[in-house]
C-alpha cells in the first residue's frame, strides 16, 4: 500500500509535466508559424503584385493576380534589372571572396602565429569596427577620384572589402581560436610551411564560419545603398539599390513593373540563404559562442 501511495503521486506529477511539455510546444509552434507569415506574406504579396496592373493593384490589392501573364517581369528585365543584376553579383561575388580570403588570412595570423604585441594588433585589427562608413565619405570619394576609380565598380569592391574585414576576421578569429593544434603540429612535423597549414588544414575545417561570413556579406553588399548611389552612380556602373530607384524615378506610375523588379532583386538572396542555412547556422552559433 505505501509503495502505491508514493508512485501515485509521481505518476500524476510526470502527467502534468507531459501535459505542460504539449502546451509549450503547441505555443512555440503557433508562434514559429505566426512568426513565418509575418515573414513570408510582403515577400510573397510584393511577388504576386508583379502579376497584376494597377487597376489590379489599386483596386484590390490583396486578391490573387487574375492572369499570370510574366509581362512585367519581362519588361523590369529588360528595362535594366539584368544589368544591375550583373553589376551586383560581380560586386558582391568578388568582395566577397576579398573579404573572407583577407579575414581569413588575418585570423590565421592573429591565432596561430607569434608576433610581437599581438593584443595590440588585435585590437587595432578590431577597432575597425568602430568606424563608421558615413564619416569617411568625403575622403574615400577624393581618394576614388585620385586613383581614377569614382564611378566605377572597383571602388565599390574595395570599399565593401575594407569595411567588412574587422567584422568578418572577428567571426573567423573566434573560431579559430578553439580549433585544436595538434593537426598544425603534425604538419610541421611533416614539413609543411605556414601557407599549406593555413590552405589545407585551417581553411577547411573552418568552412562553416566561412560560409557564414559569406552569407553575410552577401546580404551586406546586395542591399548596400550609401557607397552604392555615391560611387556607382554611372551608368553601367550601377547596382541593384541605386538601379530599382532609377526604374521607380522613371516607372513609378506602373507599379506591378516596379513589384516585379523588387521580386527580382530579393530573389537571389532568399536562394542563397536558403541553400546554406546549415552552414550558416552552425557557423554563427559555433563562432560566436566560443
Amino acid at each position: 500500500m505505501t509503495a502505491l501511495s508514493s508512485t501515485r503521486p509521481l505518476g500524476r506529477a510526470t502527467s502534468q509535466a507531459n501535459v505542460w511539455n504539449v502546451i509549450a510546444k503547441t505555443f512555440l509552434h503557433a508562434f514559429l508559424i505566426c512568426l513565418g507569415v509575418i515573414v513570408i506574406y510582403p515577400l510573397l504579396w510584393m511577388a504576386l503584385n508583379g502579376f497584376k496592373n494597377n487597376a489590379q493593384i489599386f483596386g484590390n490589392p490583396f486578391a490573387l493576380p487574375i492572369g499570370w501573364s510574366w509581362e512585367n517581369y519581362v519588361q523590369a528585365w529588360n528595362q535594366g534589372v539584368r544589368d544591375y543584376v550583373s553589376v551586383s553579383i560581380l560586386v558582391t561575388v568578388a568582395s566577397g571572396l576579398c573579404t573572407v580570403l583577407v579575414s581569413a588570412w588575418t585570423a590565421f595570423g592573429l591565432t596561430r602565429t607569434k608576433m610581437p604585441a599581438k593584443p595590440l594588433v588585435v585590437g587595432f585589427v578590431l577597432g575597425g569596427l568602430m568606424l563608421s562608413p558615413t564619416v569617411a565619405v568625403i575622403p574615400l570619394v577624393k581618394m576614388m577620384q585620385a586613383l581614377g576609380l569614382y564611378n566605377t565598380y572597383w571602388a565599390l569592391i574595395i570599399l565593401y572589402t575594407a569595411f567588412r574585414v574587422p567584422f568578418s576576421t572577428f567571426l573567423i578569429r573566434a573560431y579559430m581560436l578553439d580549433l585544436s593544434r595538434d593537426l598544425d603540429e603534425a604538419a610541421v612535423m611533416d614539413g609543411a610551411s605556414e601557407g599549406q597549414i593555413f590552405w589545407r588544414i585551417t581553411l577547411p575545417l573552418c568552412r562553416p564560419i566561412i560560409v557564414s561570413c559569406i552569407i553575410l556579406h552577401v546580404l551586406f553588399a546586395w542591399n548596400e545603398y550609401l557607397f552604392a548611389m555615391i560611387f556607382s552612380s554611372g551608368v553601367g556602373a550601377q547596382t541593384l539599390p541605386v538601379g530599382l530607384t532609377s526604374i521607380m524615378a522613371t516607372h513609378g506610375t506602373n507599379y506591378a513593373e516596379v513589384f516585379a523588379a523588387m521580386t527580382i532583386s530579393a530573389l537571389p538572396i532568399v536562394i542563397v540563404f536558403f541553400a546554406a542555412q546549415r552552414y550558416f547556422i552552425r557557423g554563427l552559433s559555433e563562432g560566436i559562442g566560443k
